[in-house]
Formats: structure tokens, sequence, C-alpha cells
């Protein structure tokens, strides 16, 4: 039986593009993956037009609390995916490891932040085809 992989999104707020991501992997591979998000600043709350554009796409993510990036979240995971939080996430051997550049969907408008939600998406199809190689 295969290991059920886990995945963690992490972005400085953690209330826009890993909450996005995290709610695409959700949708995409539903119960196969662990999902874990956090930020190195986590927001009070879900980025509202990151909230309606991902309703857009029929996924829900208004229930999310953005979370504080701790060392544990790290070590639980078997993909770190950081989307430009620099080096506040530590490096821990036998982990993978990518970057997504993404631009960060605070303050900006809904036609911007589907065209970031659209990107994820695309990242996410990926993510998923490749953990069912891996895993």
């Amino acid at each position: 039986m295969k290991k059920q992989p886990t995945v963690l999104f992490v972005c400085v707020h953690n209330a826009g593009r890993s909450q996005m991501a995290a709610g695409y992997l959700k949708h995409l591979a539903g119960d196969r993956v662990q999902i874990l998000s956090a930020g190195s600043i986590p927001a009070e709350s879900i980025n509202p037009i990151a909230i309606a554009a991902m309703l857009e796409e029929g996924i829900d993510i208004s229930h999310a609390q953005p979370k504080l990036l701790i060392d544990e979240t790290v070590e639980l995971s078997d993909v770190v995916i950081t989307m430009g939080c620099g080096d506040a996430c530590k490096f821990y051997p036998g982990k993978r490891y990518e970057d997504w550049k993404l631009e960060d969907p605070a303050g900006q408008g809904i036609d911007s932040v589907r065209a970031i939600r659209d990107e994820i998406r695309s990242q996410v199809v990926e993510l998923v085809a490749e953990l069912e190689l891996d895993y």
C-alpha cells in the first residue's frame, strides 16, 4: 500500500497563495494526500478576494484559518512548497522542497487574483501527477 504523502504549502501570511493551493490539492487529491499550510507571519484571516476567486471554481476555503509555520509542521511533511517566504522555512534533509514563484494576491483585485489562482491550479495539477508517481 502506498504511503499517504504530506504536503505543506507555505507563504508569508498563509492567507492567499498557500490557502488556494491547499484548497486545490484537497479538491483534486481528496484523502489521498495529507495537506498542511502555514505562514511565516500569518494574517488574521483568509484574503476575501482569494476566497471569492476559489468559490468561482467551486472550492470553499472560507473555513480555513491562517497558521504560524513551526518546525514540527515542516518535520511532518514529505513535500514542502514555498511561495515567496524566502528562508523562513528551515531545511530538513530527506524532504522534497519546491519554490513556486507566485505573485502575492494581497491587496490585488479579482482579475489579478484569478490569474494567480489559475497559475496555482496548474502547479497543483502537476504536483498531483508527480505525487502519484513518487508515492
